[in-house]
């Protein structure tokens, strides 16, 4: 099943960044696995958008349903990428959710912050556990030109803190870490580590406060003064994935038009 054409599995790529993530590896020559959570039209819509991309007749784009949060679903996915595809040359851990209700910490309920850390926190560590361990027992010839790959999405709440979602900033910033764990653990083996860390997306995450945003833009609160985009997103991943990042691992990399730059 092995066509040489680098297999990428991308978690969340149904829709919104996920999704920027995978167009941008179909361009770039790459095999897909579109991992999704429960929305089988939007994957099968990415997967779609994928082969419209396509460039290389090896490649192929196929949504495979996980749920990063449960570790059953999580070995499914390892096992039914290298099934389909037959290797694993790069992990994206794309897939996060927000609370379900978004509440002051000092009301926050414990079973929405469990919700929120055991998909963002607690599957994309466990689902690195199971791709490093491939790699590392079975020692596959790596197809990207630098080796394999992990990138973590985390995103600008592991560095600034909001206090009704702060579930959602804890689950980011012990992701931030994971990250820093993983590149010092891999870096001997060949495999490179990265977080990207993108700022105000327009995402589906984000349509419900589109008002509070689009004013914070407006005020200047981002220097570059625009929404980032899954497309932003997806030229980072590339880049890294493409080898442009040969001597390093473990950084972060921020995709939010300088929303992080102090100033005054």
């Amino acid at each position: 099943m092995d066509n040489q054409v680098p297999v990428v599995i991308v978690t969340g790529a149904s829709r919104g960044l996920g999704r920027g993530i995978a167009l941008r590896c179909a361009e770039l020559g790459f095999s897909v696995a579109i991992g999704y959570a429960g929305n089988a039209a939007a994957a099968a819509e990415t997967a779609a958008l994928c082969e419209s991309k396509r460039n290389l007749p090896g490649q192929k784009f196929v949504p495979l349903r996980a749920d990063v949060a449960s570790g059953a679903e999580r070995a499914g996915l390892v096992q039914g990428t290298l099934e389909r595809f037959g290797r694993i040359d790069a992990l994206v851990n794309n897939a996060g959710i927000g609370p379900r209700v978004r509440a002051d910490i000092t009301e926050a309920a414990p079973e929405v912050f469990r919700e929120v850390i055991a998909t963002n926190l607690e599957g994309p560590f466990f689902l690195t556990q199971a791709v490093a361990g491939y790699w590392l027992k079975e020692k596959p010839a790596p197809l990207l030109r630098r080796g394999f790959v992990v990138i973590f999405n985390t995103s600008i709440s592991a560095l600034t803190a909001s206090l009704n979602r702060g579930e959602y900033c804890v689950s980011k910033a012990g992701l931030s870490m994971g990250a820093k764990l993983w590149a010092l653990r891999l870096a001997g083996e060949g495999i490179q580590v990265f977080e990207i860390r993108p700022g105000i997306m327009a995402t589906d995450m984000t349509a419900g406060v589109k008002a509070k945003y689009d004013a914070m833009i407006a005020s200047g609160a981002v220097p570059m003064k625009r929404w980032g985009t899954p497309e932003d997103v997806g030229f980072a991943v590339g880049a890294i994935l493409s080898g442009d990042f040969p001597y390093s691992t473990g950084e972060i990399i921020y995709i939010d038009g300088g929303l992080h730059l102090p100033g005054l």
